[in-house]
C-alpha cells in the first residue's frame, strides 16, 4: 500500500486570511516503509514573511524571493501524490493550506477521504497525553536532535516514523529499510533456496517402549479417562 507522508511550513495560520504556503516536504512509504523517494519544494507566497512565522520555520523573505511559485510546480506535486492517501499531523491544517494554493491554481481541493490525521491516531492510542510532534517522538524514541527548527521534510521524515509507531510499529530484526533493502531480501531468499533439509528422524516408539508404557498404565489407580 503506497502512502505519502507531508508536511508544509506556512506564513501563518489561516488561508483564508491571506496566509501563503512556503514549503512542502514528501516521504513515499509502501508498507510502512520509507522507499527512498520524496518531493520537496520551496515557494515564494508573494507577501511579507511575519517575524512569528519566520521564528518558527526560519524561512525569510529574502530566501524565498527567488522561489517559484506554487503554480509553477503544482503538476510535478500532484504527479508525486497521486492518487495516494495523504498523511501529515494536525492534518486539517496542511490540508486547508494546500486546498487554498490548489484553488489559486485552478486545481479541485483534495478528497478528505484522503486524509490520514496522525493527531487523532495519538489521542485515541494515548489518551489525555501530549500529542505534538516533540512529545510522541520522545514517547517512542525517535532521535530529532537534529531538528533545531521546523523544517517541512525533515518534519516528515520524523512524522513517516511517529506514524509507523502509532499504526503498529515494525518488529525488530525484520525491518527491510534503506539502501540494502534488496540486497537483504536477496540473501533471505538465496539462504532459503540453498538450504539443506534433513529428513524426518523416526519418531514411532519402538516395541520396548511401548511395553513399559504398558506396565506403567497398570499402576495407574482410578484413571480420569476412565470416568
Amino acid at each position: 500500500m503506497r502512502e505519502i507522508i507531508f508536511d508544509t511550513e506556512t506564513t501563518g495560520l489561516d488561508p483564508k486570511s491571506g496566509d501563503r504556503l512556503v514549503e512542502i516536504g514528501c516521504i513515499e512509504m509502501v508498507n510502512r516503509v520509507t522507499t527512498g523517494r520524496t518531493f520537496h519544494a520551496y515557494f515564494n507566497p508573494e507577501r511579507s514573511m511575519p517575524a512569528a512565522a519566520e521564528a518558527v520555520h526560519g524561512l525569510s523573505e529574502a530566501f524565498l524571493a527567488d522561489k517559484p511559485l506554487f503554480a509553477t510546480r503544482v503538476a510535478e506535486l500532484l504527479e508525486f501524490i497521486a492518487d495516494s492517501p495523504l498523511v501529515a499531523h494536525n492534518a486539517g491544517f496542511d490540508f486547508g493550506f494546500l486546498d487554498a494554493e490548489l484553488a489559486l491554481c485552478g486545481h479541485d481541493p483534495i478528497c478528505r477521504s484522503r486524509m490520514i490525521d496522525t493527531v487523532a491516531l495519538a489521542r485515541v492510542r494515548h489518551p489525555g497525553a501530549k500529542l505534538s510532534l516533540d512529545a510522541l517522538c520522545t514517547r517512542y524514541g525517535i532521535d530529532r536532535s537534529h531538528r533545531t527548527m521546523h523544517g517541512a521534510l525533515l518534519d516528515a521524515e520524523l512524522l513517516a516514523q511517529v506514524y509507523v509507531e502509532l499504526t503498529g510499529g515494525r518488529q525488530i530484526g525484520l525491518e527491510l529499510a534503506g539502501e540494502n533493502r534488496e540486497e537483504l531480501v536477496a540473501q533471505v531468499v538465496t539462504t532459503v533456496r540453498t538450504r539443506v533439509f534433513r529428513p524426518a528422524r523416526p519418531h514411532a516408539a519402538s516395541e520396548v517402549e511401548l511395553a513399559a508404557h504398558a506396565a506403567f498404565m497398570t499402576t495407574v489407580k482410578a484413571p480420569l479417562w476412565y470416568e
